[in-house]
């Protein structure tokens, strides 16, 4: 797909999507498309989108950083998205966030919610929510956020999706608005794992306008047979119905690979976590945007999140002793969680402990906000890096898991990862599942990733069934595919999808719709949508359209 074809396909993806609580700024399409048509077709992004959190900056693009009394215009791209554009990407706009990046709900913003990619009565978890749901709605292919608290990590598994934390200061916060300065990562999201990391390698390298920055030798490669520490029983105690289950389900499938399972006690992990809103380091939030919550107290509940402005001005509450014992307690609970971890190659949890609804964290935000980040608060602190990848669904929503491994172990753990992929199955379809059609959406919560467009061999003819939605109905024909279309063949796309997703896919197809085999114009032979023969009695024949979108364009 040409990278002109790849933004077409995503703005008609935005349109059908009708999600425009993702967005805080979206660039024109016509701007969009005369960018894509400049870009070298040899570059590793060229013809992918990608979407950036508005705390991150864009030329050209206001920066808000999710509240519109802190609006400024940068006079150039932070280093991560100047990186991206110039492998390729193209970038679509500015997404929705926690304000300030502070929640890990996606609710706190007066953008509005950004609801869930597979149920929009829940969270789509904080606070890089619109970035994440803009890849899992398969709008984008690649998305930046940041991660404080497990901000590009939850929201990963809530979407399902693939969240790479690196190691802190691989990729520098020039142009990011700080959330806290000393632990904040720009992180990337993306449906499958290789994109995820060949992004985020791309976004790495020091930056001297951030001192933090840094470089350092990448961990080697995990052995054949790594430890693997996960935690004690207690700790997995109080998570939602069937995680467990989901959890020990995915354990069994790495120690299948050959990994050996070590259960660890991870208290002082989980003690670490706990200094990061109730100790001292929150004055770093105070420091970061307390004196424009301060000079603006009179937009609080309205401009200004009331529960993020109460976070924020309680950091300046903190003394210079209370940092520093903090600081002596860290220290501490980071040695005791290194000694927990020692000969491991990483600490394998869930990413999260529950998904609750809208309702839910709006009955109380601070408690639901703070069960989300268990697992996920003591990795910036303690600087380890992290990966969220997808571990299947559990009542027929994503259920995530997270490998945490030590600083430069980001490449070791995507190895690890590899073990937990899912295998993938191509499907060809023709019609209602087409991008920018009605019925999309079922492929992307599925886990589909679009592979690029395709066409049967001639003998299919293609037929306009009368079901709600429209839909075409596809049959094989003994006759050599007489009155085929003039380049032969019946137009479609191929969509790749995990496993488990094409089982519940297949599964949901109703009558007379089924799956079958369809052979390509290449040779192929893959998966597909045929029909079955007696629905297309009496229905027009439009197979002379040679496929569903000309058809349609047509009528």
């Amino acid at each position: 797909m040409t990278p002109a074809a790849r933004v077409e396909a995503a703005y008609d993806r935005i349109r059908s999507a009708g999600r425009p609580e993702i967005w805080i700024h979206l660039r024109p399409r016509d701007e969009v498309l005369a960018e894509a048509a400049g870009i070298d077709p040899a570059l590793p992004l060229a013809g992918l989108v990608a979407a950036v959190k508005d705390n991150i900056d864009v030329a050209g693009l206001p920066t808000t950083a999710g509240a519109p009394s802190y609006a400024y215009r940068p006079a150039a791209d932070a280093p991560a998205v100047a990186r991206l554009r110039a492998a390729g990407a193209v970038v679509l706009g500015k997404t929705n966030l926690d304000q300030f990046a502070t929640g890990l709900v996606g609710t706190r913003s007066p953008y509005g919610a950004v609801r869930n990619a597979w149920d929009t009565t829940r969270i789509s978890g904080g606070s890089s929510s619109g970035s994440a749901v803009a890849v899992a709605l398969g709008i984008a292919d690649l998305a930046l956020g940041t991660d404080t608290a497990g901000s590009g990590r939850v929201p990963a598994a809530l979407n399902g999706i693939v969240g790479v934390k690196p190691t802190k200061g691989l990729v520098p916060v020039t142009g990011v608005v700080p959330a806290c300065y000393t632990l904040d990562c720009v992180t990337v999201f993306a449906r499958d794992l290789r994109l995820a990391r060949t992004a985020a390698e791309i976004v790495e390298g020091p930056d001297p306008a951030d001192p933090l920055s840094r470089t350092g030798t990448q961990l080697p490669p995990p052995p054949a047979r790594p430890r693997i520490a996960v935690p004690a029983a207690e700790h997995l105690d109080g998570m939602a119905d069937g995680w467990r289950e989901a959890f020990d389900a995915t354990v069994a499938r790495l120690a299948a690979t050959g990994a050996d399972i070590v259960e660890t006690d991870v208290t002082p992990l989980l003690r670490a976590a706990e200094l990061l809103y109730g100790g001292a380091f929150v004055a770093e939030r105070y420091a970061a945007v307390g004196g424009h919550v301060d000079k603006h107290r009179d937009l609080i509940g309205t401009d200004l999140d009331a529960t993020v402005a109460s976070i924020v001005l309680a950091g300046r509450e903190k003394t210079a002793a209370d940092w520093a014992a903090d600081t002596a307690r860290l220290a501490a609970l980071g040695a005791a969680g290194r000694a927990a971890l020692d000969g491991c190659a990483a600490l394998l949890t869930p990413t999260t402990t529950w998904h609750p609804t809208l309702e839910q964290v709006a009955a109380d935000p601070v408690a639901a906000n703070a069960r989300m980040g268990r697992f996920t608060n003591f990795a910036n602190l303690l600087d380890y890096a992290s990966l969220a990848v997808p571990a299947g669904c559990v009542d027929g929503l994503p259920f995530g898991v997270m490998l945490t491994g030590p600083a430069f172990s980001d490449r070791a753990l995507a190895v690890l990862a590899e073990r937990l992929a899912a295998p993938q199955l191509d499907l060809f379809v023709a019609g209602a599942h087409l991008t920018g059609q009605p019925l999309n959406v079922q492929l992307v919560q599925a886990g589909g990733t679009l592979a690029g467009p395709a066409r049967t061999a001639t003998g299919y003819r293609l037929y306009a069934l009368p079901t709600d939605p429209p839909k075409p109905g596809l049959v094989r024909v003994a006759d050599g595919g007489t009155g085929q279309g003039p380049a032969g063949g019946i137009e479609g796309e191929i969509w790749r999808l995990p496993a488990a997703g094409f089982a519940a896919f297949v599964a949901a197809v109703p009558a007379p719709m089924a799956i079958g085999t369809v052979e390509l114009a290449d040779g192929r032979q893959v998966s597909g949508f045929l029909v079955e023969p007696y629905a297309v009695r009496g229905a027009p024949d439009i197979t002379r359209f040679g496929g569903w979108r000309a058809y349609t364009g047509s009528v």
